[in-house]
């Protein structure tokens, strides 16, 4: 409110009960569009895993705590960019065409591309991808997502950076995006088929073109978007230039996929090719192995956690050496850090408890009776759950490095460079306020929440086709008796062994495996298993099932993103109702399904990312050159909104969860399938549409 007679602004004051009540219906309407994203891909999968597999969720309780964070959090990141960043960039995208030379906005552009996609929420999800990749299967993309995953995202920064560049130029000059395309995807091809043909390349290959739908998420796109309206309306006339604002999202998507590439090639000389496990660890590969780890005592960390008793031996040279190095570990408090990070201590002592052989057990713990004690502590002890004082603080890290540098860039070119002052200083600061906690709280839900249960779909969606062991229903028997052990005979004279084991309130005959039995802590292991859904000879069904699984998720999980109800309206508006918004939903929806179908269709029978990127792409090259130059703009910009920040994680930890089950070395590549498939629907459909009016407006014409 504003005090007319002295020109100073009055603040209205209000009891805390009438601000609640005015906040509140706002704030229900923030919180349900965020449930509306969430609650239809979630409850898929769950009513998928529970109902079609028979298999529960894992953590169910932390899992629904993820997910409500997510909830939370996103309502809050999404007001703060709303309220902080946004008008900051669109008002600088006003004032500087204004009052600075092209040099100085194509910097700031560049800067901001790159401010971006630190901040972009799904970016860390690529750094936790790094877990599930050996490093002796590809030891290129290991060292990109673990020792190198900072230069992994200053690479896909840089390429974000170098696209908003191209965008602004689009903006400023009203230049087509047609030649654009017409230049990244040969090129993007060329790089992609040479990568086919080289071990580590090829593994680096699905990870570049995921990357491409990583950055086009919350933050990257509606600020590029503000800076653009903003220079639209200084420069393009009404906003005409540069395809009024569409394209952008093309060049942020297809440019990074070149910067991982070139990355990718300048590491390869770097790392040894892959190889079998035993000899990439032995002596001859020492050196080159070791520049995949900070340290050596990292190396030897990961060996004992990663390597199987073949690979331990050729790393340590022997048997005897091996139990000399777990014998110094456990005497060293700092090399256990060392080899084992953070809380090295007690991860040293897990290892030991829950994967070391006999012999590595006794060398830990000294005795039987020492060892059995340590069982018994590990086994009594509370879940291992993550920690929620150390998630917390680790996204409160993450969220102030990627939000305070950018709005800083923000300030200072608005005071140093426009030399102009923040209107509503308080406003902004209170939205950046609330994206720092939005993205912590998302961040939380990400790691608790929507990774986890992505990662556990993908883990026993194989399930479906092929029999898998259900790790986290694993059961440790203490004290195990071998005397209570039976022997079973089947009709044709084989004989299997199986005991008791009273479970819930009942009495079950589990296999016997001797294997599992560790006679120095006297414990059984048994883990059990599931599928295949239709039987040994089902297994062609499973698979029909899991691929209608993928389509039927993506088409679902695309109707529901808020993004794209929003860009069905615009472009319906755009096309004055000759493209309905629902014939574009429906457009994107089915393309993000068959993109989904053949992206697990890749992971499942290991066909090379070339192979299914290449046909679809060239088909876009001839559909680009029919369509007009506003629907290449809207159809390649669609495949931006299948990326969201719900999407990507789950699709991501799906996938990785997969190509572990099946035992691909990468699970990457449902993303990129994903992106382009809806470019492909929508185009096709933009020219039927286009004949559509072309014919009914040559009917009109004809003389009655």
């Amino acid at each position: 409110m504003t005090n007319v007679q002295g020109g100073a602004p009055a603040r209205l004051k209000l009891p805390l009960g009438q601000v609640l009540g005015l906040l509140g219906p706002y704030v229900r309407r923030r919180l349900g569009e965020q449930v509306k994203a969430v609650w239809l891909i979630v409850l898929y999968l769950v009513a998928f895993q529970t109902l079609v597999l028979d298999i529960p969720i894992f953590g169910a309780s932390i899992v629904a705590l993820g997910i409500v964070l997510v909830v939370v959090g996103l309502s809050f990141f999404m007001e703060g960019l709303l309220l902080g960043l946004m008008p900051l960039g669109e008002m600088i995208g006003v004032r500087l065409p204004q009052k600075s030379r092209l040099p100085t906005i194509l910097l700031f552009a560049f800067v901001l591309g790159v401010g971006a996609t630190f901040a972009e929420p799904a970016v860390g999800v690529l750094k936790a991808a790094g877990a599930s990749v050996k490093a002796w299967d590809a030891p290129l993309l290991y060292l990109l997502l673990n020792q190198r995953a900072d230069d992994l995202v200053v690479a896909v920064g840089v390429g974000v950076g170098i696209a908003v560049v191209l965008g602004m130029l689009r903006f400023l000059y009203g230049w087509s995006l047609k030649p654009f395309i017409y230049v990244l995807v040969p090129l993007l091809l060329a790089l992609s088929l040479w990568a086919a043909f080289d071990p580590n390349l090829i593994h680096v290959t699905g990870l570049a073109w995921d990357c491409g739908g990583v950055t086009t998420g919350p933050v990257t796109v509606p600020l590029v978007l503000a800076l653009g309206i903003g220079i639209c309306r200084v420069v393009a006339r009404d906003g005409e230039g540069g395809g009024g604002g569409f394209g952008v999202v093309t060049l942020a998507s297809a440019v990074p996929i070149v910067a991982v590439l070139l990355l990718g090639i300048a590491l390869q000389g770097s790392v040894p090719k892959p190889a079998a496990e035993a000899d990439f660890l032995g002596a001859a590969q020492r050196e080159r192995a070791a520049a995949l780890f900070e340290s050596p005592a990292q190396m030897t960390g990961y060996v004992l956690s990663h390597a199987s008793a073949e690979g331990q031996l050729a790393y340590f040279g022997g048997h005897e050496a091996m139990l000399d190095a777990v014998r110094r570990l456990a005497a060293s408090e700092a090399e256990q850090v060392a080899a084992f990070g953070v809380d090295g201590a007690a991860r040293f002592r897990a290892w030991a408890v829950t994967q070391a052989d006999e012999a590595q057990k006794l060398a830990v713990f000294g005795s039987a009776e020492a060892l059995r004690r340590a069982a018994d502590a590990y086994a009594a002890a509370p879940e291992r759950a993550s920690n929620l004082v150390e998630v917390t603080a680790r996204n409160v890290v993450a969220a102030l490095q990627a939000i305070v540098p950018l709005s800083v860039l923000f300030f200072l070119v608005l005071w140093l460079v426009l030399r102009e002052r923040a209107r509503r200083v308080d406003e902004l600061l209170l939205g950046i306020g609330l994206a720092v906690v939005g993205m912590t709280i998302f961040g939380m839900g990400i790691e608790l929440g929507l990774s986890r249960l992505g990662g556990q779909v993908g883990d026993k969606l194989p399930a479906a086709f092929k029999a898998v062991e259900l790790g986290d229903q694993r059961q440790v028997i203490r004290q195990f008796d071998p005397a209570l052990v039976h022997t079973a005979i089947a009709e044709d004279g084989t004989q299997a062994r199986f005991f008791y084991l009273q479970q819930g309130g009942g009495v079950v005959a589990l296999p016997f495996d001797e294997a599992k039995l560790d006679p120095a802590s006297g414990s059984y292991t048994f883990t059990p298993s599931k599928g295949p859904l239709f039987g040994e000879a089902g297994a062609l069904a499973g698979i029909v099932v899991v691929l209608a699984f993928a389509f039927v998720m993506g088409y679902g999980a695309t109707l529901a993103e808020p993004a794209l109800n929003a860009l069905g309206r615009t472009v319906e508006e755009i096309t004055v109702g000759t493209f309905r918004k629902s014939l574009l939903m429906q457009a994107v929806a089915v393309g993000v399904g068959l993109g989904m179908l053949f992206g697990v269709a890749k992971i499942v029978w290991g066909v090379p990312l070339i192979a299914l990127l290449a046909p679809p792409y060239l088909l876009l090259l001839v559909l680009t050159r029919l369509a007009s130059e506003e629907f290449v703009n809207i159809g390649w910009d669609s495949a931006g909104v299948t990326t969201g920040p719900i999407t990507v994680p789950l699709v991501l930890a799906m996938g990785l969860g997969v190509g572990g089950q099946v035992g691909v070395v990468e699970g990457f590549g449902i993303l990129a399938m994903a992106s382009v498939y809806p470019i492909v629907t929508v185009l096709a459909v933009s020219l039927w549409a286009s004949r559509r009016r072309e014919a009914a407006l040559r009917d009109t014409a004809l003389p009655r």
